[in-house]
């Protein structure tokens, strides 16, 4: 009794044991074996290879148009408007008449001055003849001295008298001239302050009307200081050539970002810096025919600095910042691994960035795949195809 209870205890230990051995002495085991893990895949990442190459460098500034003429029509003497003889926002010539001012008080004027003079005129040959007389007269002792210089005085007192009245003449003929108020440039007038019958006075201060010339039109660019100090530095070291480069010439972009068809021509660059900007002026003279052009227009210029021919560019997608802002890239080593790199930029060109510092040629610069990778992670190099080419 005691014995096969004994041996119930003992049953479920030895099917345990069989089975444990079953399964190490099985071929196959007791079931399949665990697969060792995949090895881990490498990202694969587009690269750019640096080559330097030469760009033609150019600064983009913002300007405004001025006219390149600009005349403020004032009376040069005072009356009453009598008639506007022109087109508001019409072109002139130079010598149209413009306003016409009651011409008759300077007719009178003009009139007088003349008849004096025919009178101071009509006098002079008796006097001078009477002088002529004494002189004759003097020799023979048959005047007096004092006869004789009397009639002197009166011959040069004659004389001064034509003088003045030939002045007068002149004066009035100007003043009666000045009443027709006449275009002093070509170009557009604007809107008329006046109309006919309204009073005005010699050199007002408000201007009966403006005329602008605007075929050609100036652009006033302002650029600072420190960009004219960075591009004298270029220059100096090399990493600037202007030869075969018309620096003269300024492509111009409207106010709608559409370019502007002909090509301006920088006139000079100002010798003053304005205190308040920091800067200097760049004027530039643009042929306007058709009138494109406005005066106050904001449009920008393109101004040529030089060529650069050993410049660094790559895909703009390939630069990051650091937390701190600052431009970095990541780089394929020899060993195919990733490193970081800082990076100095200069500037946008189209799609691309031009590198100042921090890369050389042969760096091969990520430009697809950033996210998939970090720094001394190794990868797959595949050459860089820009989207407009795939």
């Amino acid at each position: 009794m005691d014995s096969s209870n004994a041996t119930r205890r003992e049953l479920p230990r030895l099917i345990a044991v069989s089975i444990v051995i079953c399964c190490g002495v099985s071929p196959s085991g007791c079931g399949p074996k665990p697969q060792p893990p995949p090895p881990p895949l490498v990202p694969e990442v587009a690269v750019v290879t640096v080559a330097p190459e030469a760009v033609e460098l150019a600064t983009e500034l913002p300007g405004r148009t001025a006219p390149y003429l600009i005349a403020e029509i004032r009376p040069q003497v005072g009356g009453i408007i009598q008639k506007r003889l022109f087109q508001e926002g019409s072109s002139v010539k130079a010598g149209d008449v413009l306003y016409r001012i009651e011409p008759a008080p300077f007719q009178a004027a003009f009139d007088n001055a003349k008849a004096s003079l025919a009178r101071s005129e009509a006098n002079l040959p008796a006097i001078r003849s009477r002088v002529e007389r004494y002189k004759e007269l003097l020799a023979d002792k048959a005047v007096s001295l004092q006869d004789h210089d009397d009639a002197q005085a009166a011959l040069k007192q004659a004389e001064a008298d034509v003088a003045y009245w030939k002045a007068a003449l002149d004066a009035a003929r100007i003043n009666l001239e000045y009443t027709r108020v006449v275009a002093p440039i070509s170009g557009r007038i604007g809107r008329s302050s006046v109309t006919d019958g309204a009073l005005v006075t010699a050199h007002q201060p408000a201007a009966l009307a403006t005329i602008q010339q605007l075929d050609p039109i100036y652009v006033d660019v302002p650029q600072s200081t420190a960009e004219l100090l960075r591009l004298k530095r270029r220059l100096q070291d090399g990493r600037l050539d202007r030869e075969g480069v018309n620096e003269e010439e300024v492509r111009i972009i409207l106010e709608d970002g559409t370019p502007y068809e002909l090509p301006g021509t920088l006139q000079f660059q100002d010798v003053t810096v304005d205190p308040t900007t920091g800067s200097v002026i760049l004027r530039v003279v643009v042929r306007n025919p058709g009138g494109v052009l406005l005066p106050g227009m904001f449009v920008r210029a393109v101004v040529k600095e030089g060529v650069n021919k050993n410049a660094v560019l790559i895909p703009q997608q390939s630069v990051s910042r650091d937390p701190k802002g600052n431009p970095i890239a990541l780089i394929v080593n020899a060993e195919d691994e990733v490193e970081q790199r800082a990076l100095v930029l200069d500037r946008a060109i189209g799609d691309r960035w031009l590198v100042a510092s921090g890369l050389a040629a042969g760096d091969r610069v990520i430009a697809e795949g950033m996210q998939k990778v970090r720094p001394e992670a190794s990868v797959t190099v595949v050459p860089f195809t820009p989207a407009e080419s795939k």
